[in-house]
């Protein structure tokens, strides 16, 4: 396969392995560019120390093109962008944040930077700010999601229809029929991230993969839209939630009861009932843990089988 989203960061897939808090550290990472397509260490879980020290383990377990994803709400992002060139890293995927902070910083050091957005109106914005290429996250997605609720199968030609640049899309994929499904509407890769979540190389918690390949349809929802929405798994943590929501709370509240660390306490530490447990609606058609590179091979088989039979049609 070859096209806009292979040439940009010179892999072989059109696959993009999404950078997530405390599932996506160097072994995923290097997993995935050895596998063929694009490695990302999810350095929003990572003090700056702890990123120099992935970004480094990388490096060591791939010879292949992998990236960083940075959220840009974070205190020391100044200190994470600092390690990110010193550490001669070429990728760099930003989110939660104004693309035109970094993007042209980064691009001066030789870095190509992708933003990360979940509305037409942001992938416009992301555009003018010059990065060199969009992911477009649909409502499905896990983690931290759009306000606007809208699904990937809408808001991928939304965006196509008005973006010049290399589009990836997001949100609900895990299986080479949605990869086509995807590049039909036209998007010229795919970033998955709940499917590696369910990786043997994942740092997520044997006991949150569990969690993920028992999911069912229904098992995730999306709230704490006042704070920064995010999709999570129905457990303790996520009913205490809705509890509070009975009391009319205030956002001070919720950050309350939220406290510290919740999200590493659930996907990182396995506490499955007061941890918060991060992952996208397609966690209902994952069924197992898989080694990245037979996650890969078995999406891009998929992909092909699937394309040759639409051209049958």
């Amino acid at each position: 396969m070859t096209n806009r989203i292979t040439s940009l960061f010179n892999i072989k897939y059109p696959i993009i392995q999404a950078g997530m808090i405390w599932n996506s550290g160097w072994r995923l990472a290097s997993a995935a560019s050895n596998a063929g397509i694009l490695g990302l260490i999810g350095a929003g879980s990572m003090y700056p120390d702890v990123l120099r020290e992935h970004i480094q383990k990388c490096k060591a377990a791939t010879d292949q093109p992998f990236g960083v994803n940075v959220p840009m709400l974070y205190p020391n992002i100044k200190e994470i962008m600092d390690i990110i060139v010193e550490e001669e890293v070429k990728i760099v995927f930003t989110s939660a944040g104004n693309p035109k902070t970094w993007t042209k910083w980064l691009q001066d050091q030789g870095i190509t930077v992708v933003h990360v957005v979940s509305s037409v109106k942001f992938a416009l914005k992301a555009q003018a700010a010059g990065v060199d290429a969009i992911v477009a996250e649909g409502f499905e997605a896990g983690g931290h999601n759009g306000r606007d609720e809208t699904t990937t199968l809408t808001l991928i030609p939304m965006v196509k229809e008005q973006l010049d640049i290399p589009l990836i899309a997001a949100g609900g994929i895990a299986t080479g029929k949605a990869m086509l499904a995807c590049m039909v509407l036209g998007a010229d890769g795919v970033q998955v991230g709940s499917r590696f979540v369910a990786s043997e190389e994942s740092s997520a918690h044997q006991a949150f993969k569990q969690v993920v390949v028992d999911a069912k349809e229904g098992d995730t929802q999306l709230t704490l839209k006042e704070l920064a929405p995010v999709r999570l798994v129905k457990n303790k943590f996520y009913n205490d939630v809705q509890e509070l929501y009975k009391t009319s709370p205030t956002p001070e509240q919720l950050k309350e009861l939220i406290g510290r660390a919740r999200s590493k306490r659930g996907m990182f530490e396995g506490d499955l009932e007061e941890g918060e447990l991060e992952i996208g609606q397609i966690a209902g058609l994952i069924h197992d843990v898989q080694p990245v590179v037979k996650i890969v091979e078995t999406m891009v088989a998929e992909f092909e089988t699937a394309k040759d039979q639409i051209a049958t049609l």
